[in-house]
Order: structure tokens, then sequence, then C-alpha cells
């Protein structure tokens, strides 16, 4: 179940876009496998709460990345195949976070990757530095995700 922006804070938001030659169903597969992503981001270490990191997530899933010192839980929320990959942050700094990955796929082929989030912070008045940082950070995501489907994809 996802959790509503909490009203007595600001809610931010920021996106950032990339552009892989792999298809969809490729970046897709590399999305879903919480294993693949130090591999491809700034993320140090990754691993799910059950299962394998690198068999493909469900929905529901919770996923641990540790990033230096700071550990993120994030749970998985909808996944639509080839298309979206949406999760929520169940720690850190937030009182909200929602992200979402949209995949499509342009009339010039590969993938258009849309990389969002809204969230609210739990300090008042972090949400302009949030948004800078997370926006630097998720564009270095989104451009690993794109080169690493890439190379997954021959």
């Amino acid at each position: 179940m996802a959790r509503r922006p909490y009203v007595g804070g600001m809610t931010s938001t920021y996106t950032v876009t990339a552009h892989s030659q792999a298809d969809p169903d490729v970046v897709f597969s590399v999305l879903v496998r919480a294993g693949t992503w130090p591999l491809w981001s700034p993320i140090d270490a990754a691993e799910v709460e059950t299962g394998d990191p690198d068999d493909p997530q469900r929905a529901g899933d919770t996923r641990v990345f540790r990033t230096g010192r700071a550990v993120s839980r994030e749970r998985i929320v909808e996944l639509i195949a080839g298309r979206r990959f949406v999760y929520e942050n169940v720690n850190g700094p937030f009182r909200y976070y929602q992200g979402t990955v949209d995949l499509a796929r342009p009339r010039e082929g590969g993938t258009d990757i849309v990389w969002s989030a809204r969230f609210t912070p739990k300090v008042p008045l972090t949400g302009p530095f949030w948004r800078w940082y997370l926006t630097r950070f998720m564009r270095r995501m989104a451009d690993g995700l794109a080169k690493h489907a890439e190379k997954s994809g021959n």
C-alpha cells in the first residue's frame, strides 16, 4: 500500500531523463534486478529482504541499498513490464518519497527513460537541498541504467 504525501510539509519533485539504444524490455529487466544496480549506479551494494537480488523482483518486494554509510530501504509498489517501475522509500530523511521510472519506445527506437519522484523531507525547509541533490544523483542513475542496458542487450 502506497503512503500518502505528508500534508504538513512541502512536497518537492525532480525529473531526469536519459536515452538507451536498448529495447524497453531489456531496460526493464535490468531495473527489476536489484543485484545489477551497483554495476551501473552510484550505489555500493544491493540486497533484497527475501529472495535473490539477481532474480527479478515483484511488486511488494523490499530492496536495501547501501551508498557509503547511507542505507536506503525501498519497496516496489507497481511494475508494468517494459513500461513502468514505481517504488517508495520506507526509511531515511523523507516523510514521503515515491519514485517512478517510466520507459517509452520513441519512434527512432531504443528507450526513453524518465526517472521522477515526489517527496516530502522530514526536516522542514530542506526540500530545495534534496531536490538539488536527488536531481544530480538520479541523473547518474538514469544515465548508468541506459548505458548498462545497452551492454546487457547485446
